[in-house]
């Protein structure tokens, strides 16, 4: 049994990952991260945890902890941004700096679909990531998560509200034309990513809290996918540990 954790900037997912698949799938805000250790009640066989970070160390050194406590002896393997592995290539400036959670979901896209895609973790930040055919992570795009746009537009004008509207076409009040606005730029972005790959049967995989809107905007073929950080992770864990994790 695998144990593997993807502490993001808003939440806590986890997962139990066996030979058959997931056994079991979770999610916690940064506040319950001491519910961690009721796992072991459930899964007191896990062999290995596997952990993808981009919380900051101290809820990192939190985890640490429990997971010492509660599985006395299991090393707790953080994953990090490589030049290369599982059949993906890494073409970042500095491979190293691309951010973990982007690398662990572009090697679950790649265990999933094996061919080019469109990687989108629509989460805190939208991230948008391209895989060509055969592997190679040419680079993508980070802009602010829808969630970040409503609010920021509230926070930083004078005269406009926290937008509680919809999506539609031709938006004629105000909180529509936010809400509008925020899904219709989250959308552009990705279409003109997607087109830059010039391969018209690569799916879109969506992913994150934000998808089930973002996705019904989108002019492209799209999937929606649970938990794509986990599932490299899990990726990872079928592979020689030194080379990969620290």
């Amino acid at each position: 049994m695998i144990l593997c954790i993807d502490c993001g900037n808003s939440r806590i997912k986890w997962g139990l990952w066996s030979a058959t698949g997931w056994r079991a799938q979770g999610a916690l805000a940064h506040g319950e991260v001491g519910q961690l250790a009721t796992l072991t009640v459930d899964a007191p066989e896990v062999q290995k945890i596997l952990l993808a970070n981009v919380a900051g160390p101290a809820l990192a050194a939190q985890i640490a902890a429990l997971v010492a406590a509660a599985w006395p002896g299991r090393p707790l393997l953080t994953a990090a941004s490589q030049p290369a592995a599982v059949g993906v290539r890494n073409g970042y400036r500095s491979p190293e700096r691309l951010g973990v959670d982007r690398w662990c979901a572009l090697l679950g896209a790649w265990a999933r679909v094996r061919g080019a895609c469109l990687v989108v973790m629509a989460g805190t930040a939208t991230t948008v990531d391209s895989l060509t055919a055969d592997g190679f992570f040419p680079g993508g795009l980070i802009l602010p998560g829808l969630e970040l746009m409503r609010k920021s537009l509230a926070r930083d004008t004078a005269g406009l509200p926290l937008a509680q509207g919809q999506h539609v076409a031709q938006p004629n009040c105000t909180d529509d034309a936010i809400i509008s606005g925020c899904l219709e730029a989250q959308a552009g972005a990705i279409e003109r990513a997607w087109r830059r790959l010039a391969n018209p049967v690569a799916p879109c995989l969506l992913s994150g809290g934000a998808a089930g809107l973002i996705g019904p905007a989108l002019e492209i073929p799209w999937q929606g996918v649970d938990n794509l950080v986990l599932d490299g992770l899990a990726t990872l864990a079928s592979e020689p540990m030194p080379p990969l994790l620290g």
